[in-house]
């Protein structure tokens, strides 16, 4: 769930290309979107806010709005950094462990948040807890985000794609990190969000011991 952890910036996702002027012009609409949403689900709630309305806000059409995000769940938890993981493992040591990779790639992406994204961040976690349809798309992306990763350790272990010990490790990793950042927006938001994913990762390093 490191989508969950990393926010909208103009500039280009940790580990990833550098990209042309049109995707940068099409990420600053996206942007220009989704913070249009945010801003309009904090006055009103998100069941109150339509998408044509969320698509004045913006200064766009609706279908604009539909063709960078299909759903209105899409808004909340689609974002330029969907891809951080797989980028993050894939450039980590093959003989590094994976919960230490994951960790590395998390605490990295947290590190680049401005104030303005983290800020982003709490809304979006508040969201997840408070609208029944945000979660249902969570728990799909999340399904999502488990195939990546299987596929990612299949080539770094040589194991089969559907081998069941990676498909555990894979669920219990981003169970982890999800449990961690929830735990953190529903805590003290003025802490560092590094801690609860140093102590997930912690509790996974250790064999889930007590």
């Amino acid at each position: 769930m490191l989508r969950m952890a990393a926010r909208t910036s103009a500039t280009t996702p940790p580990g990833a290309p550098k990209i042309g002027l049109r995707e940068r012009k099409k990420i600053q609409t996206r942007q220009a979107i989704r913070r249009a949403a945010y801003r309009l689900f904090e006055e009103q709630g998100y069941d109150a806010t339509p998408v044509d309305q969320i698509a004045a806000a913006a200064d766009v059409s609706p279908s604009t709005v539909f063709r960078y995000f299909p759903t209105k769940e899409d808004m909340v938890l689609t974002d330029e950094y969907d891809t951080v993981l797989e980028t993050g493992i894939r450039a980590r040591p093959a003989d590094e462990p994976v919960v230490e990779s994951v960790r590395r790639v998390s605490i990295e992406t947290l590190r680049t948040m401005a104030a303005q994204e983290r800020g982003e961040l709490v809304q979006r976690l508040r969201l997840i807890r408070e609208v029944p349809a945000i979660r249902g798309r969570t728990a799909e992306r999340t399904a999502q985000d488990a195939a990546m990763l299987t596929a990612v350790l299949a080539e770094r272990s040589g194991r089969p794609a559907d081998d069941l010990e990676l498909r555990v490790i894979s669920a219990v990793i981003l169970a982890a990190l999800q449990e961690a950042m929830l735990h953190w927006g529903e805590g003290d938001r003025t802490t560092d969000p590094e801690a609860p994913v140093h102590r997930a990762m912690d509790v996974l390093a250790r064999g889930l011991t007590l």
